[in-house]
């Protein structure tokens, strides 16, 4: 009965050995598997902590960038409106030139304009002073200043170009335009505007009304198309 007692206490003993030591062993997995869990979560944390790190890094490098493209674009935008700017000049030079090289006779000049015929009037029994009936200078000098005034980039009398340093002389009824000699009718040609041309000559009180109380004969023609060869020069 003694030896029955002894066993069963030895049984018991056994057992409860065993299932404490399943206890403490079940206890340590958990709290290990709680550790474990716990540091996954914070090593989670310091990542998602360094990405945003990385993150905010990027968008402010980025706003840097954009920042210096705009900088640049606007650099661009000032050469190019600089370079517009010069590009005008160069234009506005160019286009000074040519009507340099047009008013000194360099370049051939043809388009649409305007023929203006000066001629002596008859004589007057009245008025016996023949210098009175006749063309002289100042007369053709006046068709030639409206002439330029209104715009004409060439003119030419009896077909002879004028340059910068032309000169006209009046010997009795005779004109000498550079040298040359012409008698009435004096043709004076200009290439413009046909009607802005005719208009200022056609002015009221203008070149035309003071050569006709002047007793001179004026008739005015629009020409389609007129052209001035280049002023050969001498030397």
């Amino acid at each position: 009965m003694k030896m029955k007692v002894k066993v069963r206490h030895v049984t018991l003993s056994l057992v409860c050995l065993v299932l404490g030591f399943i206890l403490a062993f079940s206890y340590s997995l958990a709290n290990s598997e709680k550790k474990e869990r716990a540091q996954l979560t914070d090593g989670q944390w310091q990542r998602e902590d360094k990405l945003r790190s990385q993150l905010i890094g990027f968008q402010e490098n980025n706003s840097d960038l954009q920042n210096e493209v705009y900088e640049k674009q606007q650099k661009v935008v000032d050469i190019e409106k600089e370079l517009s700017q010069e590009k005008q000049i160069y234009f506005n030079l160019a286009e000074d030139a040519e009507k340099y090289r047009m008013f000194l006779g360099k370049v051939k000049v043809e388009g649409p304009g305007v023929s203006v015929t000066l001629s002596d009037s008859q004589y007057n029994p009245d008025d016996p002073n023949v210098n009175n009936y006749i063309v002289h200078e100042h007369h053709v000098y006046k068709v030639i200043n409206e002439m330029y005034i209104a715009g004409a980039s060439a003119v030419a009398i009896n077909g002879q170009r004028l340059k910068h340093d032309s000169y006209i002389l009046c010997t009795g009824p005779v004109i000498t335009v550079d040298g040359v000699t012409y008698s009435a009718p004096f043709e004076i040609t200009s290439i413009g505007d046909p009607e802005v041309l005719s208009s200022a000559l056609n002015l009221t009180g203008g070149v035309k009304d003071q050569l006709v109380n002047e007793n001179i004969d004026f008739s005015l023609k629009k020409e389609n198309k007129l052209v001035f060869e280049p002023i050969i020069s001498e030397s």
